[in-house]
């Protein structure tokens, strides 16, 4: 709570006093403000921004001493509220003249046929049993048991198989994007 005199004196336009207020709360209401935004840049700009709007209107109207820093929290809610319509209305400034759609969806493409050709080679790099277990149980969907009747296995042996597989087709997947294949 700040001392009654102090904050008469601040509302009068006694700089002395603001500034001692301002000592006294600043680490309280920056750590407020960063906390809701995460940018310290930006949290030093709103906890500015909230004692120039808040010692502006102290002047003119009652601001409740016993819970200045309620006040004051209240203050930087409202301008980070502000903050975010005006960024939510603004929005990313695009030049549509500048996007060449045909590269983006050419590069997108090759990404697609490039990825399509690693994962490929990779399970061509499985052996038959576990490229057959892949195949009907996420490929094609089939439970754990279908799967087991379909290749004639136990279905601890298909989770097994399965297991196995994913854990091969990782690490084949990893190496082969290291290597730049």
């Amino acid at each position: 709570m700040i001392d009654t005199e102090k904050f008469k004196r601040a509302k009068e336009g006694d700089l002395k006093a603001i500034e001692q207020i301002c000592t006294e709360t600043w680490e309280s209401l920056y750590r407020f403000v960063y906390y809701k935004v995460q940018n310290r840049e930006e949290a030093e700009d709103i906890t500015q921004e909230s004692y120039i709007k808040t010692f502006k209107y102290m002047k003119e109207n009652k601001v409740p001493e016993e819970n200045f820093l309620g006040f004051m929290k209240m203050v930087s809610l409202n301008i980070i509220r502000d903050r975010w319509r005006k960024q939510k209305r603004r929005g990313v400034a695009l030049d549509i003249k500048e996007i060449n759609l045909e590269s983006i969806t050419s590069m997108d493409q090759q990404n697609i046929v490039a990825q399509r050709l690693l994962i490929k080679a990779a399970l061509e790099k499985l052996n038959e049993d576990q490229r057959a277990v892949l195949d009907l149980r996420i490929i094609k969907g089939y439970s754990v048991a279908e799967t087991a009747k379909l290749i004639g296995k136990t279905e601890a042996a298909v989770r097994t198989s399965q297991y196995r597989a994913l854990q091969t087709l990782s690490k084949l997947l990893e190496t082969n994007l290291l290597e730049g294949i």
